[in-house]
This record gives C-alpha cells, structure tokens and sequence, in this order.
C-alpha cells in the first residue's frame, strides 16, 4: 500500500465495506471557540455556555461548519490529496454536540464506480458522542484521478 499521505490512495485498493479510520475529537472550550471565530459564526452559543443555557442547551455546542469539516477531515486523512470532494449529502444534525463530550466520526464505503477518468466512492459518514449518532449518516462521494491502466 502507498502513503497517502503524499500520493493519495490508489482507487484499485478501496472496497466496499471498508471501515474509515475513526476520527475522535475532544470538544472542548478551546476547539469550539477557535472553530466558531475562524469560520465567523459568533453566535453565543457556540462559545458562551451561560449563553447556550438560557436558550434551553444543556451547554454550549459545536456549529454546524465544524461538524461539516469533521466530515472531510475523515475523508481527506483516509483518501489524501488526489481524492477531492465531489458531493455532501445527508447532512442532518439530530442532536447537539455538546462541549466536554468526545465526537467519533465514522465512515464505511458503500458505493465504488467509473465515471470516465475518475473513480467514485460514497462513504457513508456518521457523528456520535455518548448520546449517539448526532450527525448523519449521509453521504460524502470522493473523486479518484484513474491512471490509464485504472481507467481501461
């Protein structure tokens, strides 16, 4: 197997079923501040946990640009840089995600094809915290550059 790091993963090796390497991400103070100020969402709460409260929030709560990044950083850190993003489907928040917890985001291909010169892949992604899945599951489809032979 290649490092896919540098070169990406080669589409030949990806078969349906395949479970993503989990993704685990602490949700503290800290990250959802920084992830609320750099993608401008200033909305109290998702950094003011007093704030969060007194709109009927257990506490303050990760926004909806960072569970999405979280998506593609698990689809990124599993397919590397060859593979780009094609589509995001399926994207429905059931539940807060709350700080203190520990967000799990899951992956498992459910779908490979050729369409021309690339390869497709739909992994199915989930979140989940110790209330359950709080994200999802829905759809992420990658695009994969086939080389010539890939491609016959």
């Amino acid at each position: 197997m290649s490092d896919t790091r540098t070169t990406g993963r080669p589409f030949d090796e990806i078969v349906v079923g395949e479970q993503l390497p989990t993704v685990r991400l602490p949700l503290t103070v800290y990250r959802l501040v920084m992830a609320a100020g750099s993608n401008r969402d200033f909305n109290s709460i998702h950094h003011n946990s007093e704030y969060a409260r007194s709109t009927g929030a257990k506490e303050m709560y990760a926004n909806t640009s960072f569970l999405m990044s979280s998506w593609e950083r698990l689809v990124r850190d599993w397919a590397g840089p060859r593979a780009r993003i094609r589509a995001i489907r399926g994207f429905r928040m059931k539940s807060f995600n709350y700080v203190g917890d520990t967000m799990s985001v899951l992956g498992e291909v459910v779908d490979l094809r050729r369409e021309g010169s690339e390869g497709v892949v739909d992994v199915e992604v989930r979140c989940e915290t110790s209330a359950g899945v709080t994200v999802g599951p829905g759809v992420v489809e990658l695009g994969f550059p086939l080389d010539e032979q890939e491609q016959g």
